[in-house]
């Protein structure tokens, strides 16, 4: 049964950010809100986590998993960025943008697109993911809570709790947040492509 975290959206309680951060590192699934929309996130190296993720979102092995970041830096150790893309993505983060690079070693192979061996990452905007993010000391494996055959991802922290109450291992309602997930930028090519519109601006990459 998930557990359930009503957290304050400009003050995130340091208690409960804790708790969470503590049961990422012990192998939960929870899902958590973002800029954009909610969104389920694990530990880096979680096995187990990818493969609950891909089961809740019917996701087949071509799909980009997100890494979400605290910073810039520590996004830095995670892709492989040259100095016109760092430009670039700089100018955008933090925001509602998810950028698909190369990915360095420190990027578990089952992350990777088996093909490109590229990954998403991206930072948000959003307090209480920073807090978290803060919190844990490294990146949230993560993926948009968009359910299978759904247009929408989820917004509220209740329904969320109520229909994925034996999926997930917790969940972090800090109040509604949006209904469009990021916009999609593959600089894997060397040259921006928006892969998906979504909640970020998209003509400064058009």
């Amino acid at each position: 049964m998930a557990k359930y975290y009503d957290v304050h959206p400009d003050n995130p309680q340091p208690r409960s950010i804790a708790q969470v951060a503590e049961s990422i590192r012990s192998g939960a699934l929870v899902a958590y809100p973002t800029d954009s929309c909610y969104a389920l996130g694990c530990q880096l190296g979680s096995r187990d986590g990818v493969d609950r993720i891909r089961s809740i979102r019917a996701l087949d092995a071509r799909h980009h998993f997100t890494l979400v970041c605290q910073d810039f830096a520590q996004l830095g150790q995670f892709v492989q960025i040259d100095n016109d893309v760092f430009r670039a993505i700089k100018a955008s983060t933090p925001g509602s943008y998810t950028f698909i690079l190369p990915a360095t070693r420190e990027v578990p192979r089952m992350l990777q697109h088996p093909k490109k061996k590229t990954v998403g990452v991206r930072i948000p905007d959003h307090v209480v993911t920073q807090a978290l993010l803060a919190e844990l000391g490294e990146p949230l494996l993560s993926s948009t809570l968009l359910l299978p055959g759904e247009e929408e991802p989820l917004t509220q922290g209740w329904e969320i709790k109520d229909r994925l109450e034996h999926q997930v291992d917790a969940v972090i309602d800090s109040g509604e947040c949006g209904t469009e997930p990021t916009t999609v930028v593959d600089f894997s090519g060397g040259e921006a492509e928006i892969v998906r519109y979504g909640a970020g601006d998209p003509t400064r990459f058009e």
